[in-house]
């Protein structure tokens, strides 16, 4: 017997990394060192900083790889896997320098995971990170055939002095939302539910999506912010703290870039929800505060800013061709978000 009988082909690991070359190459930074196959991944510290901080942050897709495995659509959950650790160290006021990823499968399929990876090198040049290394791990009896799961690792730098972590906001800041792309990648595990419940196929069409299917709605990636909102924080709008709108939407992430004794009102109206959170509530006859808590309802990303600076921001987002609205204000409280 060889490893190949216990289900383990190692010449389909070494086409598999040939063919990910390409991808990986094009997301080189000046501060990397050596190039793909060592047992790390060197990366020089940018000059610059005076007291540089590292953050670092790691997330996966979820069961949304569920969906992108029943389409056999791979080349969009890599940008997921990005977007989900980039956009959690970007609030601290970093940014992503490298990103390494974990790849495990049943059975490794060259072209399929390859599809996966060039996903994932698509995220980190919209990030402007190095995708650094990773692990591919082939685990016979553990996934079955066509099956894989991933896991990201990102770490971004800040200046000590430019760190957010919430210290700076004040009571009677507003809350500026930038528009998410869809679910992102949160909730899957209800969206898969209501499908199955309802006998829904991935391939229908309801009308308020005006023509897409169900999946392709769904299977779009998340929005990746990082390079908007760095050009952002180097404008003249002072910027006092940041969410990433991950699970728990809302209500759980917009109160954890707060001080103490702090709260947030948001106005339902000040934003339109997009259409496939109004099936998925009608489909699954599922209430609003579950909504809320469940989804980013439109919502991706938000910014607190001094009140008196809100239509300049508004502007600037505008000049970008980035959709933002003013969705709430900061109050005294205990921690906790009120839809008004």
């Amino acid at each position: 017997m060889d490893y190949k009988d216990a289900g383990v082909d190692v010449e389909a690991g070494r086409s598999f990394v040939t063919q990910i070359r390409k991808d990986v190459e094009s997301t080189r930074r000046s501060e990397v060192l050596g190039g793909l196959g060592g047992f790390g991944g060197y990366f020089e510290m940018p000059s610059g900083y005076n007291q540089p901080v590292l953050v670092s942050g790691t997330d996966g897709v979820g069961t949304k790889l569920k969906i992108a495995q029943e389409l056999n659509r791979h080349d969009t959950v890599g940008i997921d896997l990005v977007a989900m650790c980039v956009n959690d160290i970007l609030t601290s006021g970093a940014e992503p320098l490298f990103f390494l990823d974990y790849l495990a499968t049943g059975k490794l399929n060259p072209q399929q995971l390859a599809e996966v990876v060039k996903g994932i090198a698509e995220g980190c040049r919209l990030s402007g990170c190095a995708l650094l290394g990773g692990e591919t791990a082939e685990m016979p009896g553990f996934y079955q055939l066509g099956e894989y799961d991933l896991a990201g690792f990102s770490v971004g730098v800040v200046e000590k002095s430019q760190l957010m972590d919430g210290s700076k906001v004040e009571v009677g800041d507003i809350a500026i939302g930038l528009k998410s792309a869809g679910v992102h990648s949160n909730g899957f595990s209800l969206v898969r539910k209501i499908i199955e419940t309802g006998n829904y196929s991935w391939s229908d069409t309801p009308n308020i999506l005006n023509g897409n299917s169900l999946g392709a709605e769904l299977i779009t990636p998340t929005q990746i912010y990082v390079k908007p909102i760095l050009e952002f924080l180097a404008s003249e709008i002072e910027v006092h703290s940041m969410a990433h709108i991950t699970g728990g939407g809302l209500p759980e992430n917009l109160p954890r870039c707060l001080k103490e004794n702090q709260s947030i009102e948001v106005k339902l109206n000040s934003w339109t929800i997009p259409p496939i959170f109004q099936w998925l509530a009608e489909a699954g006859k599922v209430e609003p505060e579950a909504m809320f808590n469940t989804f980013n309802m439109g919502i991706g990303f938000v910014i607190i800013i001094p009140s008196s600076q809100a239509d300049a921001a508004l502007e600037w987002f505008k000049n970008k061709d980035l959709s933002a609205s003013q969705i709430g204000t900061v109050t005294s409280g205990n921690g906790t978000l009120s839809l008004i």
